[in-house]
């Protein structure tokens, strides 16, 4: 296969948890960049199947947000680091039900950090041809006592930078923001609102950027356009990318059909789409993804000669995802009454922090040369007041996609399109 000729220049996110409450630490050299290189004995302790419970994670959201009706698009790898760096600052009743959430033993959070470290660093090496960079930070309050030992962890396992900043002060909502767009190379510009709600005291931002070639690009002159199947009926003047070509193929007879489309030269990371049959539907498909079945049907692919009808699509995606984390086991961290993230600051008594939002925002272009897209997810923390000889796949109804890496399967990206023109 040919090398793409244009970077696809694929995302980014910020995840970003906004704390409501608790001193602080300057900037480490080099912290809030890149994951660098972890020892030896971590890369080599590193556990596969621990690191894709961020999987399973993000495929059980996906199944929670799904419609018939709307586009989505959420990044896992981004929301679940977000809440994997949280989850240092949490005890009690909190503490578990965050860990049985993102699938870690309730006694083995070094282990779980130290695999982090090993997984993101993986996933930020895994092609030379195609970039991806990982960045965390803590925004703190200034005049706020926060638990050294949970900003240590936050910079020892995820390379987070640490600043306090007058939360008051317009130039500090600035200061959040111009990193979130140099972190992002200027696909997302901001994260934060001025002004800034008096009893925020923490955000905690996961930014991922990422930037490829596509193997073999589409070929502009082929595009063309024709009628999209939408929820509502014929969608009409959609320009479709066409490719005839050999293709890493699935096909489950009566479910789906799914097509993988790699990027850089070593074909690691890739984008994979599936079509729900005619008779099927994006609800199906999601009730089946799940881990089990995911890691059954990658070692299914095999090459196909094929023709494929992709349409170009951009959307935009924003969901506040508070009721579907309580769904999935988070309740009592939204709690005012009942949370626990004492573990953030220097006291262990007085008014409690609480997650009062998460939001998640997202954006993805896709086209004959590549793919553009952006996500950023916010928790705000407040104080408590079968053989195939030749295939044909025309994706001219609603579909769903992931974008994975091939060696540590780790799922960053997932969505659906219903409608490519939205």
């Amino acid at each position: 296969m040919k090398y793409g000729k244009r970077r696809l220049g694929l995302i980014i996110l910020a995840a970003v948890l906004l704390f409501s409450l608790a001193g602080c630490t300057d900037e480490a050299d080099g912290a809030g960049m890149n994951i660098p290189e972890p020892d030896q004995e971590i890369l080599d302790a590193f556990d596969v199947v621990l690191a894709n419970t961020s999987n399973e994670f993000g495929f059980e959201l996906y199944r929670n947000l799904v419609t018939l009706e709307d586009n989505i698009m959420i990044s896992p790898t981004s929301i679940y680091t977000a809440l994997a760096m949280t989850i240092n600052g949490a005890g009690g009743e909190t503490f578990e039900a965050m860990a049985d959430m993102l699938g870690m033993e309730s006694e083995a959070l070094e282990k779980f950090n130290r695999n982090n470290l090993a997984r993101l660093y993986k996933l930020q090496e895994a092609d030379p041809d195609v970039i991806i960079n990982i960045a965390n930070s803590l925004w703190m309050k200034e005049g706020e006592a926060f638990d050294q030992d949970f900003v240590d962890r936050n910079q020892r396992y995820y390379n987070a930078s640490a600043k306090a900043l007058d939360f008051g002060a317009e130039a500090s909502v600035d200061v959040i923001n111009s990193w979130v767009n140099d972190r992002t190379d200027g696909l997302i510009e901001d994260i934060v609102e001025y002004p800034i709600d008096p009893n925020t005291i923490l955000f905690l931002i996961n930014a991922v950027y990422f930037q490829g070639d596509w193997t073999d690009p589409f070929n502009t002159d082929l595009t063309s356009n024709d009628f999209f199947n939408g929820p509502e009926g014929e969608i009409p003047d959609v320009p479709f990318m066409n490719r005839n070509d050999e293709f890493d193929y699935l096909e489950k007879e009566g479910a789906f059909q799914a097509v993988r489309l790699p990027y850089g030269e070593s074909e690691r990371l890739a984008m994979v789409v599936f079509l729900p049959d005619e008779n099927s539907s994006l609800l199906e498909l999601a009730a089946d993804l799940n881990m089990e079945n995911w890691n059954q049907w990658r070692e299914e692919f095999q090459t196909y000669q094929g023709h494929l009808r992709l349409p170009r699509f951009s959307m935009e995606y924003e969901e506040k995802l508070n009721d579907v984390l309580k769904l999935m086991g988070m309740k009592v961290a939204f709690d005012p009454a009942k949370s626990d993230f004492y573990g953030m600051v220097t006291r262990n008594e007085g008014p409690r922090l609480y997650i009062s939002e998460v939001k998640h925002k997202s954006f993805i272009d896709v086209d004959e040369k590549g793919t553009e897209a952006a996500a950023v997810t916010s928790v705000e923390i407040r104080v408590e007041s079968a053989m195939i000889d030749f295939f044909e796949m025309n994706v001219n109804r609603p579909f769903f996609f992931m974008i994975h890496d091939r060696e540590t399967n780790e799922v960053l990206f997932t969505g659906s399109v219903v409608d490519p023109t939205q």
